[in-house]
């Protein structure tokens, strides 16, 4: 499995927008400007999580985005669903050799266990504290 732009880019949208939780709208611009995005491809991935309830839209001088839930409500996986589709790491697993089968099946659920155990709040309050080695994934 491999995560393309449109998840990273995804993730860094909506943990910037976990982040700013409760201060009102954030507008793509300043996601981008911050990241050094193209605000244009950002407006391509907004759509879909728009779409799914992950983001809502505020209109107005003073729009931009903000959350449609809480970030503790929200995991990573479900970001990527949204913006990759499953998440599988090797397809046709039922004809590989039951040993092989088994390590493909371990691996994918150890990918899956972290991605729907680790919420925006947890990825917001990591990049917040400015820690790199705040948070350790183990798979």
């Amino acid at each position: 499995m491999r995560i393309s732009t449109k998840g990273r880019y995804g993730l860094t949208i909506m943990i910037e927008l976990a982040k700013r939780h409760g201060e009102g709208p954030t507008s793509l611009r300043v996601i981008a400007g911050t990241h050094n995005l193209s605000e244009h491809y950002l407006e391509q991935l907004i759509a879909p999580l728009r779409n799914a309830g992950f983001v809502r839209s505020i209109r107005g001088a003073y729009g931009g985005y903000v959350l449609g839930h809480e970030p503790e409500e929200i995991t990573a996986g479900d970001i990527i669903r949204v913006l990759e589709g499953p998440i599988t790491l090797v397809e046709g697993i039922e004809e590989e050799e039951p040993a092989k089968r088994e390590l493909w099946i371990r691996i994918s659920e150890a990918i899956k266990g972290v991605l729907e155990n680790t919420t925006l709040e947890d990825l917001a309050n990591h990049t917040a504290a400015g820690e790199s080695d705040a948070y350790m994934f183990y798979i």
